[in-house]
């Protein structure tokens, strides 16, 4: 019923807070799937991401538009927020009071996505068990590697894609 790389999204998103992986679980997926539309669900959930992430790094000029953007996509796709198994009305308080956190400058602080179908959390905790992280932990905010893995990740790959990508326009002009 649902997209495995939205589990895994979840499941690292409450689990082991790996907000950078849940940005690139569903950013391959929405490539994969609807690439084109910049205001998908997909979209919205990515940028939803990215802003914890940045909050938890205290970049909160970052975190603040991108869940500004989120939120934005959110409302346009609530049908589709509903058919992700996540309550509307708690979502949108949720985030709102997210929004509040970051235009204060406040701290990050761990939260849950309010999932309205059980089924949907156990396919979460599963996964989290599997991966032999807890669903529902504080994020670990003194591990760098969690904080900063923008940073500190490989990026070979992305950069010889790109180089790729160059050769072949400059070939086709």
């Amino acid at each position: 019923m649902y997209p495995i790389e939205y589990i895994q999204f979840l499941a690292h998103f409450h689990g082991d807070r790996d907000y950078f992986e849940c940005h690139e679980i569903l950013e391959e997926y929405w490539k994969e799937t609807d690439s084109r539309n910049k205001s998908s669900i997909w979209v919205g959930l990515i940028l939803l991401a990215v802003s914890t992430y940045h909050h938890r790094r205290d970049n909160f000029s970052g975190a603040i538009k991108t869940l500004e953007k989120a939120v934005k996509i959110f409302e346009v796709q609530s049908d589709s927020l509903t058919s992700l198994g996540l309550d509307i009305n708690q979502m949108r308080d949720l985030l709102n009071e997210r929004l509040s956190l970051i235009a204060k400058n406040k701290a990050y602080k761990s939260f849950i996505l309010p999932i309205r179908d059980p089924n949907l959390e156990k396919l979460g905790k599963n996964y989290c068990q599997q991966k032999g992280f807890q669903w529902g932990k504080d994020s670990n905010n003194t591990d760098n590697h969690l904080i900063h893995r923008h940073l500190l990740r490989d990026r070979s790959s992305v950069i010889e894609e790109r180089q790729q990508s160059l050769k072949i326009r400059k070939g086709n002009e």
